[in-house]
C-alpha cells in the first residue's frame, strides 16, 4: 500500500468518525434540555392550600356580604361557568339561639326571633354553610316574605338596608376540620347592623374545603 491509499483510509476514517459522533452531540443537547425543569408563567403558578385560605380569609373579613364575596371568588377562580351564588335552605334542622346570639342581638324575652340554615352554592359546589339568627321585626315585611319562602342568600335580601358587617371570631383551618366536601376551612361569626347601627342578625358561617380550586 502506498502512501497515497493511506492518506486516503486515514480521511475516510476521520470523516466516520465526524459522523459517528455527529448524533452524540445532538442527543445529549436534547437530553439536557429534556432535564432542565419547566419553569411556569409568573401568573400561572401554583398558589398552595394553606394560602389559598388565608387569601379567602381576608377576603370575607373585608367584605359586607359573604354571598358577594363568594361570587367575585367563583368567578376569579372559574368554580362554575356562570359564576352567581345561590342559597339552597336547609329545613328541619331548627337551633335555638344560644345565650352569646340573644346578648349581642339584645334579644328580650318574648322578642320574636327566626332561624334559617343555608347553604352558599355556585355550580355543583357547595362552598359555605351559614346558621343565621335574625330578628324579623327589624326588617320588611316584602324581605321577610322572601326569606319565608324563597331560597335567595340572606345578604342580597336584605341588601337594601345597608346593613355594616362585624366580625365577631374567625378561624382558618388547614388541613380541614372534617372529612372529604364538608372539611371547613375558615369559620366566621359576624353581627349585621344596619344603617342606625342596630343588630338585626347573627351569623355563624363555615367555609368549606369545595371553595377552594
Amino acid at each position: 500500500m502506498g502512501p497515497s491509499d493511506r492518506h486516503d483510509r486515514l480521511r475516510r476514517w476521520q470523516a466516520a468518525s465526524l459522523l459517528a459522533a455527529a448524533p452524540i452531540a445532538s442527543l445529549s443537547a436534547t437530553d439536557a434540555a429534556a432535564a432542565a425543569p419547566l419553569q411556569s408563567p409568573p401568573g400561572q403558578q401554583r398558589i398552595a392550600p394553606a394560602a389559598l385560605v388565608e387569601r379567602l380569609h381576608q377576603r370575607v373579613l373585608s367584605g359586607q356580604s359573604a354571598t358577594a364575596t363568594l361570587e367575585h371568588w367563583c368567578a376569579e377562580h372559574g368554580l362554575a361557568e356562570q359564576a352567581r351564588v345561590r342559597a339552597v335552605r336547609v329545613h328541619g334542622q331548627d337551633k335555638p339561639a344560644p345565650a352569646d346570639v340573644l346578648q349581642a342581638l339584645g334579644a328580650k324575652p318574648g322578642t320574636e326571633l327566626r332561624y334559617r340554615r343555608v347553604q352558599l352554592v355556585c355550580g355543583s359546589r357547595v362552598l359555605s354553610e351559614a346558621d343565621n339568627w335574625y330578628l324579623p321585626g327589624h326588617l320588611s315585611p316584602a324581605m321577610n316574605q322572601v326569606l319565608d319562602s324563597t331560597d335567595e342568600p340572606f345578604g342580597r335580601v336584605v341588601g337594601p338596608l345597608g346593613f355594616q358587617r362585624q366580625t365577631l371570631a374567625d378561624q382558618t383551618f388547614w388541613p380541614p376540620r372534617g372529612e372529604g366536601d364538608h372539611g371547613v376551612i375558615l369559620e366566621v361569626r359576624a353581627l349585621l347592623r344596619d344603617r342606625q347601627q342596630q343588630p338585626f342578625s347573627y351569623v355563624i358561617e363555615s367555609y368549606l374545603v369545595q371553595v377552594l380550586p
